[in-house]
């Protein structure tokens, strides 16, 4: 277990993501208020908090699947406040997302897929296809898996395509919303491990939204708590006393 106790330097050059005093909405109803959140290149970022506290809402926000009307923000360079229909698929393309329900195509094998998501944000070179597609397998442990369809995986490894697909266009964050939830203990031990190396050989920072806190108690880093329409950095919750996860979170 790697317990990163010195967090990088706060600085501009070194934030791909910055939240100021910022609130968080859905449509018009207010979700959390005076949000503060830091990440720098690199660091490896719980938001924990009990189901519908306000993680995927928060999450959301950050990749611009939520307008953000209030405050200031930032990610991966891009001003959350001025993000529209023709700007959120670049910020997008520097971000990878990484959802609980693992969203694969099922008529197509796991390369095919993958190739299929670079001619979406317009790779054209085969060769460079073929080689970013080997690398991700290769990254994520399932290279074996490269001609399976999606119903001839496990759980953990159709979740280990959506990270291979989160990597393909080398992002500077990815941005993981439960992504054990649909997982057993064990496997899910196995992403959150996979996940926080990735984080540590690619300085690719990663933001995992959960509530599944008994893997974080095996996996521990730095954690933001939503709770009562805050986000309060650290864990202001008592792990123990909280059910083990089971059901879906409500978006």
């Amino acid at each position: 277990m790697n317990m990163q106790n010195d967090y990088p330097e706060m600085d501009d050059d070194n934030l791909v993501a910055n939240l100021t005093n910022a609130a968080i909405f859905q449509k018009d109803k207010l979700i959390l208020s005076n949000v503060n959140i830091d990440i720098a290149k690199g660091e490896f970022v719980y938001i924990v908090g009990r189901t519908g506290a306000g993680k995927t809402s928060l999450l959301k926000t950050l990749y611009g699947d939520l307008a953000f009307k209030q405050g200031s923000g930032k990610v991966a360079d891009f001003d959350l406040s001025l993000l529209d229909w023709r700007t959120v698929p670049y910020l997008r393309r520097k971000l990878g997302i990484i959802f609980q329900d693992f969203q694969l195509l099922m008529d197509r094998n796991v390369e095919d897929y993958l190739r299929f998501v670079l001619e979406a944000t317009e790779w054209q070179d085969e060769q460079e296809m073929n080689t970013r597609v080997n690398n991700v397998l290769i990254n994520v442990g399932i290279m074996d898996k490269r001609y399976a369809m999606p119903y001839e995986l496990s759980g953990g490894e159709q979740q280990r395509v959506v990270i291979a697909r989160a990597l393909l266009n080398d992002p500077i964050l990815i941005l993981a919303d439960e992504p054990t939830g649909n997982l057993d203990p064990k496997t899910s031990e196995e992403i959150i491990g996979l996940l926080q190396q990735i984080s540590r050989e690619t300085d690719t920072a990663v933001v995992i939204g959960t509530h599944d806190f008994y893997t974080i108690e095996r996996f521990p880093a730095r954690m933001f708590t939503c709770v009562k329409g805050q986000v309060l950095e650290g864990n202001h919750m008592a792990l123990k006393q909280l059910p083990p996860p089971s059901t879906k979170e409500v978006k």
